[in-house]
């Protein structure tokens, strides 16, 4: 019996020790507050989750798209600036991660579990509502997949471009705590050690849990329409936080044992299993309409990507761009400082401009062609048979296993479905509560167990009670609430990175 005791005795003190107290306790205060006000009145949640939503796209709509486009300006700006060869570390310093290792947790962490959820789903849904094409003709497919890449293409990946490679170089090179206070720091100084860096942080803490909780709610939604395929189990809000905390305790596992074993680990299998599934579904599925999908939809986003980047919707009482463009936007925002810390935290080594070039480029191709291989297929089978979009409008968690009924080995590859969407679930989880454990333990790339367990179990809170308060508008409400200040802090932090690097003499 002494021996747990003893143990638990040096955790709490690892923990005293490790913390940032004014962060710390800020966020878990505030996170611990909407957690109860969402369990305990989760209609009055929802009601006000739904008009938070609606002001903020109604007020905030052409900030959060002008911020993006800054974004994804500044991002191919350091691409090709003479800083490219500068490195995120000693100059003679080698990447901690192997290649295939490093692009395996960018990807895993950046993407998460809304690449499978949406794969089917999205072009689906704009194809029977399109922004401005008639709906379900072939101006609506095209336009489906255009704006499919349009939001997971380039710009979320600029996003994280700029905050990671802001953290990286100012913790690398000149000893500042991954955290985004450091962000910054090249216009007030010494200043982000005090309230306004704790504040900061707080809120950053705040922004990556309820971003992370979305992803989260997306793969419990997603987990039990696959068991409710295989197995017939209900599909229900009561399964999904069964769900949650099942999988939580074992992310949370994850979590624990660190960057270096099990995160690692875990996103090198998932990519891995994703890419069986992508090569499953490319060989099974119209392999031609596939290919000639993507290279139509890359030309198409070419062509259109200024005038689409910066179109704002103005028609009255059309909400299309509030339930899609806006939520992505704000949804990544949310994420940029847990995905951002994270990439910068397995960067170290790196040139500017293979971090740029890698982070930028490579996911936003795998992107492109899993949703011409997944989404794709999804057309084409509605085109042919009129039966995928039914189910999948009326339940978006549906989709990939709506998909997989039309192709071969139906329930071997549910299976694989369902394992992948854990893994995701997992990586997502554990990533996220491994930033927050580190933006709470002031920047500490190596921080205190306990505060790891405490983050994953609130990551996993969030996402139940924000399914109990509405579901999928509960979670887009959070992202895009979530990512305002996060916005904000980033167009601080490109004005900030620019002004460091023309001080590095190189």
């Amino acid at each position: 019996m002494r021996q747990p005791i003893v143990y638990c005795t040096q955790l709490l003190r690892e923990w005293r020790d490790g913390i940032s107290p004014p962060v710390f306790f800020t966020a878990a205060a505030i996170n611990i507050a909407l957690i109860t006000f969402a369990g305990i009145w989760s209609e009055t949640a929802g009601r006000l989750f739904d008009a938070l939503l609606h002001r903020i796209t109604s007020l905030f709509g052409g900030y959060y798209i002008a911020a993006t486009v800054v974004m994804v300006i500044c991002a191919f700006w350091l691409l090709f600036s003479r800083y490219g060869d500068l490195r995120l570390s000693a100059p003679d310093e080698k990447p901690q991660f192997s290649l295939l290792a490093w692009l395996a947790m960018l990807f895993a962490a950046g993407m998460g579990m809304g690449l499978v959820f949406w794969g089917v789903a999205e072009p689906l849904y704009h194809y029977y509502d399109p922004p401005t094409a008639e709906p379900e003709s072939a101006e609506a497919r095209a336009e489906a997949m255009r704006f499919s890449f349009f939001h997971w293409g380039l710009h979320p990946w600029a996003i994280y471009v700029i905050f990671g490679l802001s953290i990286a170089l100012l913790h690398f090179r000149f000893g500042l705590p991954l955290a985004p206070r450091s962000l910054l720091y090249p216009l007030f100084g010494a200043r982000i050690h005090g309230w306004l860096g704790h504040i900061t942080d707080a809120f950053c803490t705040i922004g990556t849990l309820l971003g992370v909780a979305t992803s989260l709610g997306l793969g419990a939604m997603q987990i039990n329409a696959g068991l409710s395929h295989v197995v017939d189990v209900d599909y229900s809000v009561t399964i999904q936080v069964w769900i949650i905390t099942l999988i939580t305790a074992i992310a949370t596992v994850s979590t624990v044992s660190g960057v270096s074993r099990g995160i690692r680990y875990l996103s090198v299998l998932n990519c891995l299993i994703m890419g069986f599934f992508l090569v499953f579904v490319f060989l099974a599925g119209p392999t031609t309409y596939q290919i000639t999908v993507f290279f139509t939809t890359v030309i198409d986003y070419v062509q259109y990507f200024v005038p689409t980047s910066v179109w704002l919707d103005s028609r009255s009482g059309v909400d299309w761009q509030t339930q899609w463009t806006l939520f992505y936007w704000g949804w990544w925002f949310s994420w940029s400082p847990f995905v951002g810390i994270f990439i910068a935290r397995i960067s170290k080594g790196r040139t500017v401009r293979e971090f740029v070039g890698f982070v930028l480029l490579i996911p936003t191709l795998i992107n492109f062609v899993w949703f011409s291989v997944f989404g794709g297929t999804g057309l084409y089978l509605e085109k042919e048979t009129g039966s995928m979009a039914g189910p999948v409008i009326d339940n978006a968690a549906m989709s990939l296993h709506a998909l997989l009924e039309h192709l071969p080995w139906t329930t071997v590859m549910q299976w694989a479905g369902l394992l992948l969407a854990v893994i995701f679930f997992i990586t997502s989880s554990d990533s996220g509560s491994f930033v927050d454990d580190m933006v709470t333990s002031g920047g500490n790339p190596n921080p205190p167990v306990a505060n790891r367990v405490f983050w994953g179990i609130s990551e996993g809170a969030a996402a139940a009670v924000l399914l109990l308060a509405g579901g999928l508008q509960a979670l887009q409400a959070a992202s895009v609430s979530a990512g305002l200040l996060q916005s904000l802090l980033l167009l601080i932090g490109c004005v900030g990175l620019i002004k460091l690097l023309r001080s590095i003499n190189i």
